[in-house]
This record gives structure tokens, C-alpha cells and sequence, in this order.
């Protein structure tokens, strides 16, 4: 395993004799809970705050928001770019009047977050173990690199995959490199994920499947995502215990396609 951007795992099965040679998996929230750990941060965040101004006119949840979101360029995604915005954000919206004491406290939910163990959803595990005995597959997550390393050790996961990447964005140019790197056309490959903005959309413009497996709760920046006109290549999974069946619904589909 090579540290880095990119980390290789032991390959397992081989290529499916259909037109889909690659399924890849999302992380965050597809393999392993996250984002209920940040929203329980949040609302901890935001009585810290809400000792120095009245949360509803002050706008705190809208307001942290964009802090973040404008720091995604700076910090990039996760753990370590929230606590850092959350600090900017309770500075400017107390107007400078939290305390050292108070800052401390929000570094340290940040730390708390690096902390939480590995929990993976239900079913999961059976449902990447059905999927790998008929195709290669991949890890693709995005955030931290030291922490997004730690919770694929630490999920028991790695060893089904054939590569593992943690990567800083997931974008049509990200994808476009990785299924290069692959020696994967897009149509022979699927995307597994929660977001639709980083997990689904750009795999689909780019001429590839996906299977959106909504989570219950997620991140607003996440939810930012059109796929209309993409969607005839797009299936949806309420839960892991779907999808060895919504990747079989695209190889059917993929199959006839290539025929």
C-alpha cells in the first residue's frame, strides 16, 4: 500500500465479461457514517456561538456555510477545513468577542471528529463482497488524506479492493484522469455514492453509470446537483442490500447497449 494520493490494494476478481469492467465505491456516508458526526458537531458549534448572539439573527447555520464553502479552495474538504472555518465563523459573527476558552472548545470538536471509530452501515460489507466476486473494484473518497487513510485501515474494507485513491475533488477531470490510469472507457464503468454532485453527476457527463445510495443526512454542499438528461444511467439503492442488485440492473442494461 503506498501512501499519498493514491493507495493500491490487492486486486480481486477479475473483469466482468459484460461491457462494465470497474464498479467504484464512495467512502463518507456510502461505506462508513460521517456526516452525523458533523452535523452533531454543528449544533454543539452552534450553542458555543449562540452564547454571544441570537442564532436565528445571526444567521449561524447559513453563515458557517459559506465560510466553508469558500474555504474549500484553501483547506479542501473535511474534518480539518471545518474546524478552521468554524474558528474564522465564530470570530466574524461575534464580532471578535469569543473567548480563547471558546476557540479551544471548537478545536476540540475537531479533534473529537478525527477520533470517532469506523462504523459501517449495515450490510455493507455483504454487499462489496457480492459485488467484488463478479467485478474489479475501487475505492474513490475524497477529504483528509491522513484521516481518510485511517478510516480505510480501520474499516476492514481495503483488502477487497483492487485500488484505493483519496482524492482532493471528484470532478470530470478527476474521473477523466483516474478511468484513464484504469484503462477503463466510461461506459464500462459504474459509480457508487451518496452525493450526487461528487459521486454520480460527473461520472455520468462523462459517459458512465452510477448508483446513487442516498444517505439520511448530508452535507448542503453535497446536494448541489442537476442530473437531468443523465439519469438514464443512473440507478438508485435505498440501502447496501440493493445495490449488488441496482450494479446487475446496469450491467444488463450496459450489455445491451454494447451489443
Amino acid at each position: 500500500m503506498k501512501t499519498g494520493s493514491l493507495t493500491v490494494g490487492s486486486s480481486t476478481a477479475g473483469s466482468s465479461r459484460t461491457g462494465i469492467r470497474t464498479v467504484a465505491f464512495d467512502g463518507d456516508d456510502t461505506l462508513w457514517r460521517s456526516q452525523d458526526y458533523f452535523d452533531e458537531a454543528q449544533l454543539v458549534y452552534e450553542r458555543i456561538v449562540g452564547a454571544y448572539v441570537d442564532l436565528a439573527d445571526a444567521r449561524v447555520h447559513e453563515r458557517l456555510y459559506a465560510f466553508e464553502k469558500d474555504n474549500i479552495d484553501w483547506f479542501g474538504y473535511g474534518v480539518k477545513g471545518m474546524t478552521l472555518s468554524m474558528i474564522e465563523a465564530a470570530v466574524a459573527i461575534t464580532e471578535s468577542r469569543i473567548s480563547a476558552a471558546d476557540v479551544h472548545r471548537i478545536v476540540q470538536l475537531g479533534k473529537e471528529l478525527l477520533r470517532h471509530p469506523v462504523e459501517l452501515l449495515p450490510g455493507i460489507r455483504e454487499a462489496v463482497e457480492a459485488i467484488a466476486a463478479r467485478h474489479d473494484i475501487v475505492l474513490i473518497t475524497k477529504g483528509d488524506l491522513f484521516h481518510q487513510e485511517a478510516k480505510v485501515r480501520d474499516s476492514g474494507l481495503s483488502g477487497l479492493f483492487r485500488r484505493i485513491e483519496i482524492v482532493s475533488e471528484k470532478d470530470v477531470p478527476t474521473y477523466a484522469r483516474l478511468l484513464e490510469e484504469l484503462d477503463v472507457a466510461p461506459s464500462q464503468f459504474v459509480m457508487i455514492g451518496n452525493s450526487l454532485r461528487s459521486d454520480i453527476v460527473p461520472v455520468l457527463q462523462l459517459g458512465g453509470w452510477g448508483v446513487h445510495m442516498p444517505y439520511h443526512t448530508t452535507w448542503s454542499h453535497e446536494r448541489e446537483a442537476d442530473v437531468a438528461g443523465l439519469d438514464a444511467r443512473m440507478r438508485v439503492s435505498a440501502d447496501p442490500q440493493g445495490l449488488p442488485a441496482a450494479v446487475a440492473s446496469i450491467v444488463e442494461a450496459a450489455t445491451e447497449r454494447a451489443a
